[in-house]
C-alpha cells in the first residue's frame, strides 16, 4: 500500500476495536457526532486536522502514531535532513494543501517543531483545535488567519503567535500565495 493508499478508515476502525469501544462509544469519548465516526471509518468523508485530532484524542493516540503505526525509531538527530522530517498530515485531504511535518520524536523531548505548509484554502477546520500545550509559532512566508478564542488575525511573513492551546484556535489560509508557518508545542499534541 501506497501513502496515497491509506486507510484513514480502517485503522480508525482497528485502532477503535483494539481499544474495544463501539463507534457510539468513540464518539461520545472524543466529543463528536456518532455518524461522523461511521462516515470516516466507511471512508465516504476525510476529517480535518482539528476533527480527526480530536477523535484520536478519544483513542489517547497522536497523528503521528495513527499514520506511522509500523516506524519503531525515530531518527536520532541531533539533526535532521529536511527531507528526515515526519509527515503528519499528507494522507488527509483538505480544502487547499495542508502539510504538517514533525521534527524528531516529539514525545522522548516533550516538545513538538513543526514546518507548517498552508496552500490557498487550507485550513485545520472549522472545530476549533484545543487541548492541554503551549504554543507559538513564526509566519517565514505569506500569511495565515489565526484564530485564539474570540480574537483573529491575519500575520504576515515575520509576525509570529503565542499562547496557552487550551484557548480554541484555528489555523487557515485566506490568501492565493502559500504560506510557511515554524512552530513549536509543548506538550506535543498532534
Amino acid at each position: 500500500m501506497t501513502d496515497d493508499d491509506f486507510d484513514v478508515g480502517g485503522r480508525l476502525r482497528a485502532l477503535r476495536a483494539q481499544a474495544g469501544l463501539s463507534q457510539r462509544g468513540l464518539a461520545e469519548k472524543a466529543g463528536v457526532p456518532h455518524a461522523q465516526i461511521s462516515i470516516i471509518e466507511q471512508n465516504k468523508s476525510s476529517p480535518s486536522v482539528s476533527t480527526l485530532r480530536k477523535i484520536l484524542g478519544g483513542l489517547g493516540v497522536s497523528m503521528s502514531d495513527f499514520f506511522d503505526n509500523d516506524r519503531l525509531e525515530y531518527q536520532a538527530g541531533p539533526f535532521f535532513e529536511a527531507n528526515g522530517l515526519i509527515d503528519l498530515t499528507s494522507r488527509i485531504r483538505s480544502p487547499g494543501y495542508l502539510s504538517l511535518r514533525q521534527v524528531g520524536d516529539a514525545k522522548a523531548y516533550d516538545l513538538q517543531i513543526l514546518h507548517e505548509v498552508y496552500g490557498p484554502g487550507a485550513d485545520t477546520g472549522e472545530v476549533l483545535l484545543q487541548h492541554a500545550s503551549s504554543e507559538g509559532g513564526i509566519v517565514i512566508e505569506g500569511e495565515i488567519e489565526v484564530t485564539v478564542g474570540h480574537l483573529v488575525r491575519v500575520l504576515r511573513a515575520g509576525e509570529s503567535y503565542l499562547f496557552d492551546s487550551r484557548t480554541p484556535h484555528r489555523f487557515r489560509n485566506v490568501s492565493s500565495a502559500t504560506a510557511v508557518v515554524i512552530s513549536a508545542c509543548t506538550p506535543p499534541y498532534l
